[in-house]
């Protein structure tokens, strides 16, 4: 009980960080990787083939490799240390967490939402030209809309794995929940108790984010529900 008393604190200070790392990788990942799966669909093929190339080195190394080569490896670089704004990236542990995670996801963002652009029916693309939709007006008003719905369930599996990979960020100094953990665990020997309890606040925050998923899917989906039924209407017959 003494351990709880001083590990769930300190633990929670953690949180805010966690959660930060989450929310800022999750958005940049996000914007970039639905630019890459735009590129996917791309007639020319450097734009297509660089988003494929993407994705495949980002989901095909580890994402603790990708931290070590952006915290250790850039920053032996000369030209990173000329320029002030790529050197205010790496000179940091949780900026270098927050770059490779963000790179990271966009990977598996791309995928998904390509999947669910590809699942959009041609026919509504085609009635949106023949409205005289313009390009950028269909992407946002049809395509998108529909793609979303579709990859949401997936998508939800990324945004659980994130929370769960910001525990790498330890690696590189990073105090967040699993940071806090093993300094925890170097003061009281406690081992097993207190990445219990950090597994348990794992726990809790994706708990909480899978009943937001729920609660957007089921909103977003509303339109797809079972028809209203109706009480059979009895015709008189014929004496």
């Amino acid at each position: 009980m003494e351990l709880i008393q001083l590990a769930v604190p300190v633990l929670l200070k953690g949180l805010w960080m966690t959660l930060s790392l989450t929310a800022i990788s999750v958005t940049i990942g996000f914007n970039l990787g639905l630019g890459l799966a735009i590129m996917r669909g791309s007639d020319k093929a450097w734009v297509s083939g660089f988003a494929r190339y993407y994705s495949i080195a980002f989901r095909g190394t580890p994402l603790l490799v990708q931290i070590f080569l952006i915290y250790y490896g850039l920053g032996q670089i000369r030209f990173v240390h000329d320029v002030p704004a790529l050197w205010w990236v790496v000179s940091e542990g949780s900026r270098c967490a927050v770059l490779a995670l963000a790179l990271n996801t966009a990977a598996y963002t791309s995928e998904i939402l390509r999947g669910g652009l590809v699942a959009v029916p041609a026919g509504l693309t085609e009635a949106a030209k023949a409205c005289g939709m313009s390009r950028a007006m269909r992407f946002r008003r049809i395509e998108f809309p529909l793609a979303i719905r579709q990859a949401l369930p997936a998508y939800g599996n990324e945004l659980v794995l994130m929370v769960k990979g910001t525990s790498l960020a330890s690696t590189i100094t990073v105090l967040e929940i699993t940071g806090y953990a093993k300094r925890l665990m170097s003061q009281t020997f406690a081992i097993f108790e207190v990445f219990a309890i950090a597994g348990v606040l794992y726990l809790a925050l994706n708990l909480v984010l899978i009943g937001v998923i729920r609660l957007v899917e089921r909103r977003l989906m509303r339109h797809t529900g079972p028809a209203p039924q109706t009480r059979p209407v009895a015709i008189p017959q014929a004496s």
